[in-house]
């Protein structure tokens, strides 16, 4: 958690000093560290991101006297690893859950996960036994969705696909009692298309849990063209009520989280084909300050995960590189973590990536079929155009409307996507570097890569244009 952080050192040289000069002399230094510290770019990052988390909450149009609905009955559709985290996430906020799947293997599964993370929790202390008898004694499973009409929340939990999530949407509206909430867990889809099988599209929204549900504390908040506000007043609610930050997002491929995780993406599978091995790409964002690097992640989340959603979308580039080497990995069964294999190997029972030269013969072998020469990468290079990429599509989230704030956006990337937080967010660092920098060098990776995925967005040049910064946009909308 240390990581990338200047203050720990200024600490224990605080303590070593203790030993080595006297009170008066010890306090001067002392006073001069903590300043160093104060005063430094990590401080304002970190001052803004507690600032942010507590700015999420005030929702355009959403005010402190807008009704709240109860959520003490909870059904939770799916018994996956998600589903289960979702539940077990709802039972230790109190809540009753209604556990369904339609396979009662998978419903044993899944009362197993959330009995063994009761266990868990026990084990370290955290909960009774009690505590724990108490929390399974509220959940129940089912495989009839009849059982579940008295819910008060649904949330969805299942295979991410349009199709099948507006097939059981369409069974919800015709079991729930009415104001009932009806809300997907889903990471990319249209909330409009789902609530659009429905009778009672305001009565349905987006909460997109991240993995594991039970553990990371970002919900975003996906609100429909016809969410009620009393819908998304509950949402935030809920949110506070599980010990998670609610972030009100607005509709779209990916909302905010997912649609500027596709361009850190595209850039990480660019940079491979150019000449930049995985493990380089990993270390170097890692060592900017990144929880863990974008080719760990993808094979800690699933490589065929981002497959079956890429699967999904008919608006992808037509370009043979987008994200190419990903794609060739998941036809060869390498899906990461769950299969020993993927960017990286894994031996039994370690969760360590280590390099596999198979996969670097396949990128070499990409490389020279698409003609693309590869050459040495500076670090430097690496960082601006992952984080660069980031920062271009949330440019473009604030120009849409996706959400209030750029702030917004920050809080999304450091609870949910591993952002170092004394950075404040990709936006807060794109104000720290200065907006006219960030401006002037996407410029040239647009001349030099192609404006198709580099051209600026307009917010941008204007904010950039008139010595403004996001910050700035955001006091504007106030």
């Amino acid at each position: 958690k240390t990581r990338g952080l200047m203050s720990p050192e200024k600490i224990i040289r605080c303590v070593e000093l203790s030993t080595q000069v006297g009170f008066d002399e010890g306090c001067k230094a002392e006073r001069e560290l903590f300043l160093e510290c104060k005063n430094s770019p990590q401080s304002d990052g970190l001052r803004h991101a507690f600032f942010a988390e507590r700015a999420v909450s005030k929702v355009p149009g959403i005010g402190k006297n807008t009704s709240v609905r109860a959520t003490d009955k909870v059904a939770v559709l799916g018994a996956g690893t998600m589903g289960a985290g979702i539940a077990y996430n709802c039972l230790t906020a109190g809540c009753t859950v209604h556990l369904l799947d339609n396979d009662e293997e998978g419903l044993e599964r899944g009362a197993t996960t959330i009995r063994k993370l009761y266990e868990g929790g026990v084990a370290r202390g955290k909960i009774s036994e009690e505590e724990m008898a108490d929390g399974v004694g509220r959940l129940s499973t089912t495989t009839d969705y009849g059982d579940i009409g008295d819910a008060d929340l649904v949330i969805e939990a299942v295979f991410e696909n349009l199709a099948i999530k507006k097939e059981v949407f369409e069974k919800l509206d015709s079991v729930c009692k009415a104001g009932a909430i009806l809300a997907t867990n889903t990471s990319t889809l249209d909330v409009d298309a789902i609530a659009g099988a429905t009778k009672r599209p305001q009565d349905v929204i987006g909460l997109h849990f991240f993995s594991p549900a039970h553990i990371m504390r970002l919900l975003e908040i996906v609100r429909g063209a016809e969410t009620s506000g009393e819908v998304i007043a509950t949402s935030l609610a809920l949110a506070k009520r599980l010990r998670k930050i609610g972030v009100v997002v607005g509709n779209c491929f990916g909302f905010v989280g997912n649609r500027m995780l596709y361009n850190y993406g595209r850039e990480n599978q660019f940079l491979l084909l150019e000449g930049a091995a995985p493990e380089q790409i990993d270390q170097t964002l890692t060592d900017w300050g990144m929880a863990m690097g974008p080719n760990a992640v993808g094979d800690l989340a699933g490589l065929d995960v981002g497959y079956k959603a890429r699967q999904e979308r008919t608006d992808l580039p037509d370009d043979p590189r987008f994200y190419r080497i990903a794609d060739l990995l998941v036809d060869q069964g390498r899906f990461g973590q769950k299969t020993g294999k993927g960017m990286y190997l894994y031996t039994e029972d370690s969760r360590t990536p280590t390099p596999d030269p198979e996969v670097q013969a396949l990128i070499d072998n990409e490389s020279a079929k698409l003609g693309i020469t590869r050459r040495d990468i500076e670090p430097q290079e690496i960082i601006e155009r992952c984080i660069y990429g980031l920062i271009t599509e949330g440019a473009r989230i604030l120009e849409d409307g996706i959400t209030a704030r750029s702030s917004d956006i920050d809080v999304v990337w450091t609870n949910g996507y591993g952002f170092p937080r004394h950075r404040g967010g990709p936006m807060h660092y794109a104000d720290t570097v200065g907006l006219a920098a960030v401006y002037e060098k996407v410029c040239k990776f647009r001349d030099r890569f192609g404006a198709e995925f580099w051209d600026p967005p307009g917010l941008l040049k204007d904010l950039a244009g008139k010595d403004q910064r996001f910050s700035d946009f955001d006091k504007s909308n106030e």
